[in-house]
């Protein structure tokens, strides 16, 4: 039975994506006779955030109107990612970076799902600034990467424009909203649902798949 392919357009410093990563994780693990193939597709939320990354401050007033604002209405998110068993330290962020690079990462990883998970962690739960390079390659490291490798080809420009090109091609696709699962180029579920309502589309997608697959 060839693997169902799940394609999962999101974002690092998202937090809906953090919890649908998480979801979609447990949405696999309820069908597990169905063989998936997942693929992470990068998006940018934010992608007007200076490649140098800007304060967390500055970033919230900018987007939000003020910090109170967003600390007001995140608490759900943070119920949510804690009831999935995921920290979200919302007061430890102090830097909001330009994700390029962190998918650049999760491209060149062995791993892109042990990497994004990561990087995630980093920056939901440590508070790590992701625009500083030497986080970026002491996290790289730890998902196997080596460290002057990645410390050389995060100096050049390899892979910006591809990231650059998927992103903006996600949203000439019409996605506006992350995370974003495509299942099997067949069904597309937006937005963070729970392991059932995804393990049911994995189930409907795998059927159609499969009747694709031995129609070829």
């Amino acid at each position: 039975m060839a693997p169902l392919p799940i394609d999962v357009v999101s974002d690092v410093v998202c937090p809906w994506c953090y919890v649908g990563k998480r979801y979609l994780e447990q949405a696999i693990a309820l069908k597990p006779e169905i063989p998936v193939a997942v693929r992470f597709r990068p998006y940018l939320l934010n992608p007007w955030v200076p490649r140098e990354g800007m304060s967390r401050e500055d970033y919230l007033v900018t987007k939000f109107g003020s910090v109170e604002r967003y600390n007001a209405n995140s608490q759900r998110i943070i119920d949510i990612a804690a009831k999935a068993g995921l920290d979200y330290a919302r007061d430890r962020i102090k830097r909001q970076p330009n994700t390029i690079d962190c998918h650049r990462l999760i491209a060149w990883a062995s791993e892109p799902a042990q990497m994004k998970q990561r990087l995630m962690q980093v920056y939901f739960s440590e508070g790590g600034d992701l625009s500083d390079p030497e986080v970026l390659v002491k996290t790289a490291t730890e998902c196997g990467l080596n460290a002057d490798d990645v410390r050389r080809r995060l100096a050049t420009d390899e892979d910006v424009a591809r990231i650059e090109a998927e992103a903006a091609s996600a949203n000439e696709a019409g996605i506006q909203g992350v995370p974003f699962f495509i299942f099997g180029n067949l069904l597309a579920v937006n937005g963070a649902h729970p392991p059932e309502h995804l393990a049911q589309a994995i189930e409907q997608a795998a059927g159609e798949f499969a009747k694709q697959v031995a129609a070829e």
